[in-house]
């Protein structure tokens, strides 16, 4: 479902009638629902990763001081969890959690090389090199350039950049990044960019608590959330979606539940005129007269029946199989699936049903805009119409919760998921509970979507103010009975479970929230392509190309 109003849901309440104009058009108004909080969830683009990747890079260099490549390596091997690493650190201490992570500790090796005139021999091709032609990694492993940038292009190419391990038998240490940048930039530019971009995307790819927006076609965007994975979320570019899954937002349902919702909306839809393969169970549809038919994967069955049967048949009937006998457990089968049938409409029929509803009340906006515009051009004593706008929003995420809430119900109470965690007493209680809730909520959202299409514009005030009490009445019940719908399925049903674990957001009165721009004390200069480092530049961070002109592909 996409997103209703294109906007932001930090508009959900105006103090006066010119800002319930704006409102519609400008979605950036202060909100005076609830107190004003840090965002939880920002966008970082690909003009702020490095920023970003910055910030943590910091926190574990001024915390157990190490370089940037060692920070870099402990952050990658526990997935950029911070709090992860420090929990090790802490428990494990600096030997265990270095060890775990392939970072060597530098002061138990010696890094020196012998003087610069002598000649030593590389353990790797056998051959006597000078030794400004070696180098050495904080393992102590020391090898010739040639050797080095052998190894490292081959592990670039194979995608194992982020972690590049050293050559010498049974060594775990990871490369310094810096001598890979430098060796690999002589030979393979390309490659070493390639290099420096994975380890850039490494913040999103590797991170639980970041990921690339869904959106089609990409916006180029990331989003990090910074304490719950199980929310829903809203990209600059106006793309909603569940962080944990990256689907369409769908809470009350679990990712679990709109996964297979989805599939057997699609699955139902293709049954109509198709049958499953009895072998690779993908669709058939029957393309001819005969009873016989034959999938891609090479499985005749009976369309009739849709039992297994080889290739032989007459006119009359296909050889060595018969499915015209009447049979009792054939019929409770039948019974069965068109019970199943008859339970997957009820709710599959309301939920569309709401869904199309959703759609329609969704180009209520510019209408809205207009009744508003009209009640202002009259000489009236009503002045803020923010009630109006108010209720628009309220039915929008009452509206949506309502469709979601029947596929989470057809799962919750259905076999499919739950069998073995409730009796059948249980669930028929639990299953009372939670439709009272649910049909409380959809007559008071169908209450609100009457008064709001209502042409008030045309009224007296004195039925103005009717409309006007009603809608506030009504969004304040809406709010209030999806809290309880949310609460009931949290704690009542999904809590209850003993065997096994379903996540679902939580409900904001707000809606989705939008993530804003991630801003941070560190950035670079747009457009600036940052030089390759040698060995000695280390410290000053990472080789990048990034910026308006520069190389870094999302």
């Amino acid at each position: 479902m996409e997103d209703y109003m294109n906007g932001s849901e930090d508009d959900y309440y105006y103090s006066s009638d010119q800002e319930s104009i704006d409102g519609l058009g400008n979605e950036d108004s202060e909100s005076l629902w609830a107190p004003s909080k840090s965002p939880s969830c920002k966008v970082i683009t690909k003009e702020s990763l490095l920023a970003a990747q910055r910030e943590d890079l910091q926190r574990v260099m001024d915390l157990i001081s190490v370089r940037e490549h060692h920070a870099r390596t402990l952050l990658i091997h526990y997935r950029w969890d911070v709090e992860k690493l420090i929990a090790v650190y802490v428990e494990k201490g600096e030997g265990c959690m270095f060890a775990e992570a392939g970072v060597t500790l530098v002061g138990a090796v010696d890094l020196d090389l012998p003087e610069l005139s002598s000649r030593v021999m590389c353990d790797i091709c056998i051959d006597d090199v000078p030794v400004s032609d070696v180098s050495k990694m904080d393992c102590g492993h020391c090898f010739c350039n040639s050797c080095w940038t052998a190894h490292f292009i081959v592990k670039i190419k194979e995608g194992q950049s982020k972690r590049i391990r050293c050559m010498a038998h049974k060594c775990n240490a990871i490369c310094d990044e810096a001598v890979v940048r430098k060796l690999v930039s002589k030979k393979h530019p390309d490659l070493a960019e390639k290099f420096d971009r994975y380890l850039l995307e490494s913040y999103i790819e590797d991170n639980k608590m970041v990921k690339w927006c869904p959106s089609i076609p990409h916006c180029g965007n990331a989003l990090r959330v910074e304490n719950d994975e199980f929310c829903e979320v809203e990209c600059s570019c106006g793309s909603q979606f569940c962080f944990s899954c990256l689907s369409e937002a769908h809470s009350p349902c679990s990712c679990l539940m709109w996964e297979m919702w989805t599939k057997k909306c699609r699955d139902e839809s293709e049954t109509v005129h198709t049958k499953p393969c009895p072998k690779c169970h993908k669709p058939v549809e029957k393309n001819g007269g005969c009873n016989l038919v034959n999938c891609v994967c090479g499985q005749a069955f009976c369309w009739l029946c849709g039992g297994a049967t080889g290739q032989d048949h007459t006119w009359s009937n296909i050889i060595n199989h018969s499915c015209g006998h009447y049979k009792e457990d054939g019929e409770k089968k039948a019974e069965r699936a068109k019970r199943d049938l008859y339970r997957y409409m009820h709710y599959h029929n309301r939920y569309k049903a709401h869904t199309d509803s959703f759609q329609q009340e969704s180009k209520l906006r510019e209408t809205i805009r207009k009744k508003v515009l009209n009640l202002e051009a009259k000489d009236s004593k009503l002045k803020d119409f923010s009630w109006v706008t108010n209720g628009l929003y309220r039915l929008f995420r009452s509206r949506r919760a309502l469709s979601y809430s029947y596929p989470f119900a057809f799962y919750m109470f259905g076999d499919d998921l739950f069998e073995d965690e409730m009796t059948k007493e249980d669930r028929e209680i639990k299953k009372n509970l939670f439709e009272d809730q649910q049909q409380q909520l959809e007559s008071n959202v169908e209450k609100l979507s009457k008064f709001i299409e209502e042409p008030f514009d045309g009224y007296p005030d004195k039925q103005v103010m009717q409309i006007r009490m009603q809608v506030i009445n009504l969004s304040v019940i809406t709010d209030s009975l999806c809290k309880k719908m949310y609460d009931c399925i949290e704690n009542d049903l999904l809590g209850s479970l003993q065997f096994s674990i379903h996540n679902i957001a939580p409900y904001l009165s707000k809606g989705v929230e939008r993530a804003v721009e991630l801003t941070t004390g560190w950035s670079t200069q747009a457009g600036c392509n940052i030089r390759c480092q040698t060995a000695d530049d280390q410290a000053n961070g990472p080789v990048l190309f990034c910026g308006n002109g520069g190389h870094f592909l999302l």
